[in-house]
């Protein structure tokens, strides 16, 4: 694999499902709804920004599924992204990068509205068939991979890359990856690498593999066939992976207690593939890579997937005030210089008291990400 940090996602996914229109004539252009027999169907529709997420786009799905939940007649919810790059980037980073600038609070209730939809999707009682073509990034994760049915192609690059713009996985991200086999979800949070249709399917992130060919026949069977019968008909083994090869060095380096230790570890193992994935995370925030450990390691403590959004929500808010997050958008998608001045610099500049102060209580005045609480302890989950 190569360990270069990939930024294309973010700077600009695959071909819409007909001709949808919104089904609530106020609803977002940039989000596609329509039915077709006993099929639902969410198309992502921002091609241009590879189908970021803004809050109007989180709030429409919600609202969606919540007609969707109680009409008999919907069997099975799809979703998909419009364009030809893939499902969706994740959310809008120029736009909470600026929200930070100004000293604004939008950000925040954009994730408690983004965070409680990945959770209602993870509960939602009919299949949710996630079609995860092309790049599935950060937020687009959180729509596709907590849906019941994720169907990933050859074209499939899954990933979290927080890291790298001064952030931490987020979305149930960390719910996610705790929960990968053996330490492959430690060294993708850490990396921020995104991962294809085999790999995805190892680590838990994905159920199924379809050919990109055969992509436009599945979705159409949902109409009228049960979710089973079109998966035995499209579904085919993926193309061999990278992850498989690699447990031995990934699991034994990536279980260090701390982000020098697992550094350390894989500099020092002899194949390259350890090399090169250390000399990745060492371009990543400092800040960002400490959080996301602990994140991961909290993660895998707790027993609900409510429970790692709420731990989440708090990083989340914290990291919205750090020097490191409005740094790492900077560089990699403003200015596109790839030269994040972290703050710290270094790994050994980030006390443990630092990363700390990332999972204290909601800011006051702050909602908790679900109850009515607020601030002073709201949303604590550890």
């Amino acid at each position: 694999m190569n360990w270069a940090f990939h930024t294309r996602g973010w700077d600009r996914p695959r071909s819409s499902l007909g001709k949808e229109r919104p089904m609530d004539p106020d609803a977002t252009e940039a989000v596609l709804l329509r039915a077709e027999g006993r099929a639902a169907r969410i198309t992502l529709n921002r091609p241009r920004a590879l189908n970021a997420l803004t809050r109007p786009m989180v709030r429409a799905v919600d609202t969606a599924l919540t007609a969707w939940e109680r009409d008999g007649s919907v069997a099975v919810v799809v979703l998909a992204g419009a364009g030809e790059r893939g499902l969706c980037a994740g959310g809008d980073i120029r736009a909470i990068r600026a929200d930070a600038l100004a000293g604004g609070r939008a950000s925040l209730e954009f994730w408690r509205d983004e965070y409680r939809l990945n959770a209602r999707i993870a509960r939602f009682p009919k299949p949710y068939v996630a079609l995860m073509d092309g790049i599935v990034m950060g937020g687009g994760v959180g729509v596709s991979a907590h849906g019941s049915v994720r169907v990933v192609t050859e074209r499939s690059s899954v990933a979290m890359p927080e890291t790298g713009i001064g952030f931490a996985p987020d979305v149930g991200g960390t719910y996610l990856l705790s929960r990968a086999p053996g330490e492959l979800g430690t060294l993708l949070a850490l990396t921020g690498e995104p991962v294809g249709a085999a790999d995805a399917l190892l680590c838990g992130l994905a159920d199924h593999f379809v050919p990109a060919a055969r992509l436009t026949g599945f979705a159409a069977s949902l109409t009228d066939s049960e979710v089973a019968d079109a998966v035995h008909r499209y579904a085919e083994p993926a193309p061999e992976g990278l992850f498989a090869a690699r447990r031995e060095w990934i699991d034994s380096c990536c279980a260090g207690d701390s982000v020098e230790e697992i550094v350390e570890r894989l500099l020092d193992h002899g194949d390259p593939g350890a090399k090169e994935a250390a000399r990745t995370i060492l371009t990543r925030s400092p800040t960002s890579l400490k959080v996301t450990l602990a994140a991961l390691r909290r993660a895998r403590a707790l027993g609900s997937l409510e429970e790692v959004l709420e731990q989440e929500y708090r990083v989340s808010c914290a990291a919205f005030r750090s020097p490191d997050l409005v740094e790492g958008v900077r560089a990699q998608v403003v200015d596109k210089d790839r030269r994040p001045r972290w703050s710290p610099a270094e790994l050994s500049g980030v006390s443990e008291a630092a990363v700390e102060r990332f999972f204290a209580p909601l800011p006051e005045g702050v909602p908790g990400l679900f109850g009515d609480g607020e601030g002073s302890g709201a949303g604590s989950g550890v």
